[in-house]
C-alpha cells in the first residue's frame, strides 16, 4: 500500500476505524501488530496491515462484512487468519494463538483462545512483537520491542534456540530484516543462528528463494549475503557460491572472486534477474581454473557458469523464465564485455538475437562487472558498453533485430525439393539467416534466398 499511518484517530484510514468500531461493538479486541507498528514506529511506509483480535475466524468474518469489507479470502482459516479488501486496502487479521512444534515438523499445533501476550511471544522478534490498537498511541510491548528499535538490533523473542527450531526460515529473516533496515543482529541472536544453521535443510526451497528475492534486493545486497556466508547459512543454500573463496596454488595469484562477485552485486540496479545474473555471472570459475606458468585462467567459464546456474536456480524452484533469462546472462557476460568498435552490424546482430529479451540486462551488468579501482579502466568499460547500447540502438531502430527472420521457411524449403521434414532443414535456414542477419542478404529477397538454397543442396554431402 506504500503509506505510512501516523499520529491519533482522526489520521487513522477510513476503514480502520470502520473496522475497530465493529469490533468494539461486539466487545471484541482488535490490535495493529507485527511489521505494521514497526513500520509506523520507524516512520517507513506501511505496506501491509496486519492484525489480531480475540474473535474466533468465523465471528471475524461477519465482523469484516459488518465493517464493509467488499471481499474476503482464505488466507489461512486453519491456522486463525482471514484476508480482506476494503476498496484497493489490504487487511489481514489473525485470532490470538499460541503455537507448539512436533519436533521434525515445520506445521505448528495452533491453540486459539489465548492472550494478547501470548500471542506476542509466538512471533519471532522483538521488533515484530508489539501491538497497539488503532488510532490510539500507547504500545503494548512486553518483550523490549520498542529499545530495540531504538538500538536497531534485531533479537528474537525469548529463547533464540527455540524460536528458530519452530521455523528454520527465521534465521533467513534476521538476516533478511537487518539489512532491509539496516539493524545489527544481537549478539546471542546472531549466536543461535551460527549454532542452528544445518536446521535450514527442514526448510522448502520456495520459501527459501522468497527470503533470497528481498535479500538480493536489499541495499546493499553484499552486507547480507557475506553474511549468510559467514553464518553457515549459504553452505545449506548455496554452497556452489562458497567455491568462490577458492584460491589459485602455488605463486599464481587472481583476484578474490567472492569479493568481485559481491561487488559487482552491489554496482547493479536492483532488478532481480539482474542481480542473479551478477551472483552467478563467476560461479565455475573454481571449477575451470587452470594455472601455466603461475598465470590464472578461467576458459570456458560462462558455458560452465550457465550450466551451473540453471541447476542452482532449478534447485532453488524458480520458474522457467526466470531460469533461462539469468542463464543466458550468466552464459553471454563474456561476449559483451569483449565488444570492440571493430565489430560487424552483423556481430552486434547476432549478440542480441542470442541475447533476446535479457540484451538490456546484459548491459547493466556489463557496467557493474569492472571493479577495478582505476578510473581509466572503469570510464574505458564504460564507453565500451556505451559504444555497443548506440549500436545496438541504431540498429534496432532500423529493425526489429530479434525478430529478423529469412526470406523463405522450412515449408517453403521442402515444397522446392519435394522432401518432407528433417534435419536436413536447419543447416540450410541457418546459413540463409546468418547471410541476413550480416546484411549479405535482404530479409525478402526470396528469389536469391532460393538460388542459395539450391546450391547448398548440391554440394551437400551424399
Amino acid at each position: 500500500m506504500g503509506r505510512c499511518y501516523n499520529g491519533p484517530m482522526d489520521q487513522t484510514p477510513r476503514f480502520l476505524i470502520s473496522l475497530e468500531r465493529a469490533f468494539s461493538r461486539r466487545q471484541r479486541a482488535l490490535y495493529l501488530v507485527g511489521g505494521t507498528v514497526r513500520d509506523h514506529l520507524l516512520g517507513r511506509p506501511v505496506h501491509d496491515i496486519d492484525l489480531t483480535t480475540d474473535a474466533p475466524p468465523t465471528e471475524v468474518k461477519a465482523l469484516l462484512r459488518a465493517a464493509g469489507s467488499n471481499a474476503m479470502y482464505d488466507v489461512g482459516e486453519r491456522f486463525g487468519t482471514i484476508g480482506a479488501m476494503f476498496g484497493d486496502e489490504q487487511v489481514e487479521i489473525t485470532t490470538y494463538r499460541s503455537e507448539s512444534y512436533t519436533p521434525g515438523s515445520r506445521k505448528p499445533e495452533v491453540q486459539f483462545g489465548t492472550s494478547l501476550e501470548a500471542d506476542l511471544a509466538r512471533r519471532d522478534f522483538t521488533i515484530n512483537a508489539m501491538a497497539t490498537a488503532p488510532g490510539q498511541t500507547e504500545i503494548i510491548d512486553p518483550f523490549g520491542g520498542r529499545a530495540d528499535l531504538d538500538s536497531r538490533l534485531v533479537r528474537a523473542v525469548g529463547n533464540p534456540d527455540e524460536r528458530f527450531a519452530e521455523d528454520p526460515l527465521r534465521m533467513l529473516r534476521a538476516v533478511r530484516i537487518a539489512a532491509e533496515l539496516h539493524f545489527q543482529i544481537a549478539d546471542e541472536t546472531l549466536d543461535s543462528i551460527g549454532r542452528s544453521a544445518q536446521a535450514l535443510t527442514s526448510i522448502s526451497q520456495e520459501r527459501i528463494s522468497q527470503e533470497l528475492n528481498r535479500i538480493l534486493l536489499s541495499k546493499p545486497p553484499s552486507l547480507p549475503i557475506r553474511q549468510l556466508c559467514d553464518l553457515g547459512l549459504m553452505q545449506f543454500i548455496m554452497p556452489e557460491f562458497l567455491s568462490l573463496r577458492q584460491y589459485a596454488p602455488g605463486q599464481a595469484r587472481h583476484k578474490d572472486n567472492l569479493d568481485h562477485t559481491l561487488r559487482v552485486v552491489d554496482r547493479t540496479p536492483p532488478i532481480l534477474t539482474v542481480r542473479w545474473g551478477a551472483m552467478l555471472h563467476d560461479i565455475a570459475k573454481p571449477r575451470v581454473m587452470s594455472v601455466v606458468s603461475d598465470e590464472v585462467h578461467f576458459y570456458g567459464h560462462e558455458m560452465a557458469g550457465a550450466r551451473m546456474a540453471r541447476k542452482i536456480l532449478g534447485r532453488l524452484k524458480y520458474d522457467r523464465a526466470t531460469i533461462e533469462r539469468v542463464s543466458r546472462i550468466v552464459e553471454l557476460s563474456g561476449r559483451i564485455n569483449s565488444y570492440e568498435g571493430e565489430w560487424t552490424d552483423g556481430a552486434v546482430r547476432r549478440l542480441a538475437r542470442e541475447a533476446g529479451d535479457a540484451f538490456g540486462d546484459l548491459l547493466l551488468l556489463s557496467r557493474a562487472d569492472v571493479t577495478s579501482r582505476r578510473e581509466d579502466r572503469v570510464r574505458a568499460a564504460e564507453q565500451r558498453v556505451d559504444a555497443l547500447q548506440s549500436r545496438y540502438d541504431a540498429l534496432q531502430t532500423e529493425e526489429d533485430i530479434e525478430r529478423i527472420r529469412p526470406p523463405i521457411d522450412g515449408t517453403d524449403l521442402m515444397e522446392m525439393f519435394g522432401r518432407g521434414p528433417g534435419p536436413w532443414i536447419r543447416p540450410i535456414k541457418d546459413h540463409l539467416l546468418n547471410l541476413v542477419i550480416e546484411g549479405e542478404l535482404a530479409p525478402d529477397d526470396r528469389e536469391r534466398a532460393a538460388e542459395i538454397a539450391r546450391s547448398l543442396m548440391e554440394n551437400a554431402p551424399a
